[in-house]
């Protein structure tokens, strides 16, 4: 049987998502894309503009599939939106260390923390919801190209 869609609910795991992505950029503060624009970037970099936009969608999606787990039945619901929040937290840790410490290193240990922790929970969520989990094969992907990206920034500045 289908539980009907309950849009508030809906609303709130997205727009949480998406309120954090912008307390993160606000609590990195100041001037995010002239600093990334003073920076020696690696190979295959976007333009600066990219980051926003994307994160955007990934922070909509990441709450659409939240949403379909904490709507399941399954009796570990509640560790897999555990695992949600958790790799949530870390992903809003990344600007403030990148931009507001500028620190790339951090950053870099920051994004790799993420990528493990994302894995870990598209895995758990596929065994609740398997919708739920490939929805987060973008966000995996663009995490390890944003580890990349990191990686090379840290080399490439210092």
């Amino acid at each position: 049987m289908n539980k009907k869609l309950n849009i508030t609910d809906l609303l709130i795991f997205i727009l949480s998502a998406e309120l954090g992505g912008a307390l993160s950029a606000i609590a990195a503060g100041g001037d995010l894309g002239g600093y990334y624009a003073t920076l020696t970037k690696p190979p295959l970099s976007p333009p600066g503009w990219l980051f926003p936009v994307v994160w955007g969608v990934l922070y909509a999606v990441m709450g659409i599939s939240a949403y379909l787990i904490s709507e399941s039945g399954d009796i570990h619901k509640n560790s897999a939106l555990t695992l949600y929040i958790v790799q949530l937290f870390a992903n809003l840790l990344w600007s403030p260390v990148f931009f507001g410490l500028r620190s790339s290193g951090g950053a870099a240990a920051v994004v790799i923390v993420m990528l493990i922790l994302v894995i870990c929970m598209t895995a758990v969520f596929g065994r609740i919801n398997r919708c739920a989990a490939l929805m987060n094969i973008p966000y995996i992907l663009w995490t390890a190209y944003a580890a990349y990206l990191t990686a090379g920034v840290f080399v490439l500045n210092g």
